[in-house]
């Protein structure tokens, strides 16, 4: 069996959580879904945790930009 994280990098983006993390859970199977908050201030980990708690968080205490959110050694 293959296993599979799907991991969005995630900077001020409550909108687009709201919007697309419904169809992300609905068609990403059996696959761990990680949202990497990138030292967000609006509140998206915090909604995250609270409507999704199926989807792990990972928070970053900056925004480390792209390459910095996705290769931070926790």
């Amino acid at each position: 069996m293959t296993k599979v994280a799907i991991v969005i990098l995630n900077f001020n983006g409550k909108h687009f959580l709201e919007q697309f993390l419904p169809s992300v859970l609905q068609f990403s199977g059996e696959a761990k879904i990680v949202v990497a908050d990138n030292g967000s201030t609006d509140q998206s980990a915090e909604f995250t945790k609270e409507k999704f708690p199926e989807i792990e968080v990972i928070r970053l205490s900056e925004n480390k930009g792209f390459c910095g959110g996705y290769n931070t050694v926790l």
